[in-house]
């Protein structure tokens, strides 16, 4: 009998810029203001939460899982901490995906950076996390991680860098999966985002080092195959987002300042990567996550650089051009990771420089109305989800 196959896709770029599309660090109170509300009991919670956000706090100590409620008009109130059961790096990683949920919004994961390990719990309806498992993430510094399913990959951008493959059980608790190691393009690659595409049939990873996109096709159990690679667009492919029919749109941080960009791709079933688009510049600095609107119509990437965020419109044939150049700039100091509300109304920003997420409605035509702004993260706060 024919085996299925899949397939696994990475992106690698050069250095150029990747300072600034890493966390920045800095001297702050740690998290005193969520401290303060992390007594709040579960019936305090707000009557109207239709909807949560997710961060990670990536603390050396302990690493642990932010939740915040969301209201019927996009703001958030701090909820509750989660351990992980491991540890963080107390800085940025350089990357999108420190924290993702799957589709169904059941299951949230979580990479441990320091402790080289990845974390996973389930998600009730009422966005209530319970902690499932934590293993070992196959490989050093783990930093990006993806579930479609029951399958999950997380890439490890430590050593020479890889990736590694695991399942996930009816309780949501994860397995290794045997024989599914593979390495980067090369070591030092520097892997941005790990996600999966093709609905399932695929997973992209971007990596920063070597301006080259990779991808491995994987067989019907899972295990990596055969590799394809194309140069990237620009310089420093970095964080993307996954449309359907095997588009994605790669940020590209650039070589100098205002030469950011998103440029537009296609997997096939085969792994095979082509450029459709791009690279399509906005002018602006540090261009390093990017998120899809449910109707693949916009994509948004927040400009670490610019303290900005820039709004793309996306055409069903992989065409891109820019919406909005600056779609967003109110409270927002050093924008690094971005997450959409789960019916896209809604666009979450985590700041580096201020510790904080941005809430923001999204408009009709990609504008961005400013909500609110929530400070009191731990400086080394990382990743976003949102459901």
């Amino acid at each position: 009998m024919k085996k299925s196959r899949y397939f696994l896709a990475l992106a690698v770029a050069g250095s150029s810029l990747v300072f600034s599309c890493k966390k920045e660090t800095m001297s702050t109170p740690a998290n005193e203001a969520l401290a303060a509300k992390a007594g709040k009991s579960e019936g305090a919670k707000e009557k109207t939460s239709v909807g949560y956000v997710y961060t990670l706090s990536n603390e050396v100590a302990a690493n642990r899982v932010l939740a915040f409620s969301r209201s019927v008009t996009g703001t958030l109130t701090y909820e509750a901490a989660y351990a992980t059961g491991g540890s963080g790096t107390g800085s940025g990683l350089g990357s999108q995906g420190a924290i993702t949920l799957s589709a169904d919004r059941h299951i949230l994961l979580a990479v441990n950076a320091a402790s080289n390990s990845v974390s996973s719990f389930t998600v009730s309806d009422g966005g209530d996390l319970r902690w499932q498992s934590t293993v070992p993430s196959g490989g050093v510094l783990p930093v990006s991680v993806a579930v479609y399913r029951n399958l999950v990959y997380v890439v490890n951008a430590g050593g020479s860098g890889n990736i590694s493959g695991f399942t996930l059980d009816a309780g949501g608790s994860l397995e290794p999966l045997s024989g599914s190691a593979r390495p980067l393009s090369s070591s030092g690659a520097g892997p941005a985002e790990i996600a999966f595409a093709r609905e399932g049939k695929g997973v992209v990873i971007t990596e920063k080092a070597a301006n080259t996109i990779l991808s491995y096709t994987i067989d019907g159990d899972g295990t990596p195959g055969t590799i394809h690679t194309l140069p990237s667009a620009n310089a420093t492919p970095f964080g993307f987002a996954v449309g359907t029919n095997g588009l994605l749109y790669v940020s590209e941080a650039g070589g100098s300042p205002g030469s950011s960009s998103v440029s537009a791709y296609r997997v096939d079933e085969e792994g095979v990567i082509t450029l459709l688009d791009g690279p399509v510049s906005a002018g602006q600095t540090a261009a390093c996550w990017v998120v899809l609107t449910n109707n693949g119509k916009y994509a948004y990437a927040t400009n670490a650089g610019s303290s900005t965020v820039s709004s793309f419109l996306a055409g069903h044939g992989g065409s891109l051009q820019v919406a909005r150049a600056v779609a967003a700039n109110t409270k927002i100091s050093g924008p690094i990771d971005a997450a959409l509300s789960n019916n896209s109304k809604y666009l979450y920003v985590l700041n580096s420089r201020s510790q904080s997420i941005s809430a923001f409605s999204v408009d009709h035509d990609s504008g961005l109305g400013f909500l609110q702004n929530l400070g009191g993260l731990p400086v080394s706060a990382v990743g976003l989800a949102a459901k």
